[in-house]
């Protein structure tokens, strides 16, 4: 997994929250469906295969035991699953069903204070509606605040430090766009493992086992082992090959779970959106982020809040488990100015069209500029497919989880290609056609030792 170009913004760039996304401009046309009735975007081809009915005494008791715990429209939903094929898939690490995963969840203990049914429901509603995901923040109840406050400064008793907490609360932008994208993929080309990620989140443990390929980290071992060991994963290395990996969201995320089941509001994060999000945000964060006021440690940014593109890179590749590529497509000088491209538009155009023909979703990191070409924002969102208006202009159709909007955006090619910084594609993509610069994990080191 190589990140091409890398270096030319790693040390200041960072996918921060934004309020504004005028660069990309999209087209009128948006999808006023949600994913449910969408067309589908999972791949470039429908699924063979696929099972959309009961076949064995366990799964209809199953079946049977989850609709006990769902209301009206939450049996609607799992119908809606079982029909187009998402219940019965096996596409989890363990080759556990969703529906399998589902029942896990309501036949298991939860953690303590969470509603099995109140997750049940809200794990079916993103797998059915990947689109319904969002990185919108709830506001803290007054119930919350002394607990919430205290655990962001630390107990202090000093009340200005209290007081300028309590504003940072009231007024905050979330900056998981990347962890949030994460999840987006997740749900919508692997509903089985979203959801057994999903139950292991919310089980007693409040985390998830994970088998991955070293090599989806890196072509060397020894390098993949060193990403593991310098982003604070637990692992357990199998073999030369394979190693067992715990994910976990931080331990504050807790508290804005809660919070979530019990107040959300309409277009906030749900209690799951909270866990996966917080789980995305410590794997790429080394460990280091603090649900509660968004804020993140670390050792490889200067900033507090949002991913880098070589911690993006790293989480995308440990929860995909597969060699991606960041190629990084402007050129940003040390003023942190757009000031040239590492490739032609044609290049990157083909190199996104390849990708989303082999069936990938890919998240892309774009920049806003000013008119000297100073960027003053970043944001990333996720290309899900591409079509051609009546004029033969290409179009990509996104996914936004920060316009509040639960559907399918569109942008033009010729307006969004010229703003992404960088994007997530397959190393073999990436490979043919642009020059590789140096191996990222290199590149890593190299940032680190600067620091």
């Amino acid at each position: 997994m190589l990140s091409v170009y890398s270096n030319s913004v790693i040390p200041n760039y960072n996918v921060s929250p934004v309020t504004q996304k005028g660069q990309a401009d999209k087209t009128v046309s948006n999808y006023n469906t949600h994913y449910a009735s969408a067309p589908s975007f999972r791949g470039s081809t429908p699924d063979v295969g696929f099972r959309t009915s009961l076949s064995t005494k366990e799964e209809k008791e199953e079946y049977k035991t989850l609709t006990k715990h769902l209301d009206k429209e939450g049996k609607k939903l799992l119908n809606v699953v079982l029909k187009n094929g998402t219940l019965l898939k096996n596409d989890s690490n363990d080759k556990s069903t969703t529906l399998e995963n589902l029942y896990k969840m309501v036949s298991t203990p939860r953690a303590q204070g969470m509603d099995a049914d109140v997750l049940l429901k809200h794990t079916l509603k993103t797998i059915a509606d990947p689109f319904t995901i969002t990185q919108r923040f709830g506001d803290i109840p007054e119930e919350y605040k002394p607990e919430v406050i205290g655990k962001i400064t630390n107990n202090t008793k000093n009340l200005i430090e209290r007081k300028l907490a309590d504003y940072e609360l009231e007024d905050m932008f979330s900056g998981c766009c990347v962890a949030a994208s994460e999840e987006f993929n997740l749900a919508s080309n692997k509903p089985a493992e979203f959801a057994r990620f999903a139950e292991g989140l919310t089980s007693p443990k409040m985390a998830v086992d994970k088998n991955i390929k070293l090599d989806s980290l890196s072509e060397k071992t020894l390098d993949a082992i060193w990403l593991l060991n310098a982003f604070e994963i637990p692992y357990e290395a199998k073999d030369f090959k394979t190693a067992k990996i715990t994910l976990a969201p931080d331990k504050n995320a807790i508290i804005r779970e809660q919070i979530q089941e019990r107040h959300q509001d309409k277009l906030e994060r749900s209690p799951i959106d909270v866990l996966m999000q917080s789980t995305f945000m410590n794997v790429g964060s080394q460990q280091s982020y603090n649900t509660l006021n968004d804020k993140r440690g670390g050792k490889f940014s200067n900033e507090d809040r949002g991913l880098i593109d070589f911690e993006k890179t790293f989480m995308e590749s440990v929860v995909e488990d597969k060699s991606i590529t960041s190629v990084t497509y402007q050129k940003v000088d040390d003023d942190q100015r757009v000031v040239g491209y590492e490739t032609d538009y044609e290049t990157v155009k083909n190199q996104l069209l390849e990708t989303l023909n082999q069936g990938h979703h890919i998240i892309i990191g774009y920049t806003m500029t000013d008119e000297s070409r100073k960027i003053n924002g970043g944001h990333e969102i996720t290309i899900v497919g591409s079509r051609t208006d009546e004029h033969g202009n290409l179009i990509f159709i996104c996914n936004d989880t920060d316009d509040d909007n639960p559907a399918p955006v569109e942008y033009y090619a010729s307006s969004l290609i010229p703003n992404i910084h960088h994007a997530g594609i397959p190393t073999k993509i990436a490979d043919k056609s642009m020059q590789q610069t140096e191996n990222w994990v290199l590149g890593l080191r190299d940032f680190n030792n600067k620091q």
